[in-house]
């Protein structure tokens, strides 16, 4: 299995507003080539859990094959609905909240859980704007997306 680290971040100017997503891939190959790819979208009008939330899933749905993923990021509702293991209570309980809410962005989390399957994720929180480079560089994407001219809709979102 083939190991890549992944940054994320996500942007909302307003939130709900425009917002966009960035993320950096980072794979080794056996032979010691470096590999990197950027991936970044803008949205009409999202939330910053969203964003935060799309860059993580287009960065695992941008893998060919099995790999070993280290998710890094900014956004704790993402990682710790992860590492405290929220989205699986969630699922047992029909994507209702321990308070028997509906799950919010249930949509994203659903399309998350997909893009998991058949890859050892793990999850890593950042701090944010603490001068790392690669969470700023996926910062920059991410604002550079939301105050771009291609933004799309987000379908999932319910303002």
């Amino acid at each position: 299995m083939d190991d890549v680290i992944v940054y994320t971040d996500g942007s909302s100017r307003g939130n709900p507003g425009p917002g966009g997503y960035g993320a950096v891939l980072l794979y080794t190959a056996p032979d010691g080539t470096e590999f990197r790819k950027e991936l970044s979208q803008g949205f009409r009008e999202t939330t910053n859990n969203r964003m935060e939330m799309l860059a993580v899933i287009a960065a695992l749905e941008a893998l060919k094959r099995p790999c070993a993923v280290s998710v890094h990021s900014d956004s704790q509702y993402v990682v710790n609905a992860h590492t405290k293991g929220w989205i699986k209570g969630w699922q047992k309980r029909g994507w209702k909240t321990a308070d028997k809410k509906p799950v919010k962005n249930r949509d994203l989390w659903e399309r998350m859980a997909k893009a998991e399957e058949g890859h050892r994720v793990t999850f890593l929180w950042v701090k944010g704007h603490a001068g790392h480079e690669l969470n700023e560089r996926c910062d920059r994407l991410a604002v550079e997306a939301a105050t771009g001219e291609d933004l799309l809709e987000d379908e999932g979102f319910c303002g």
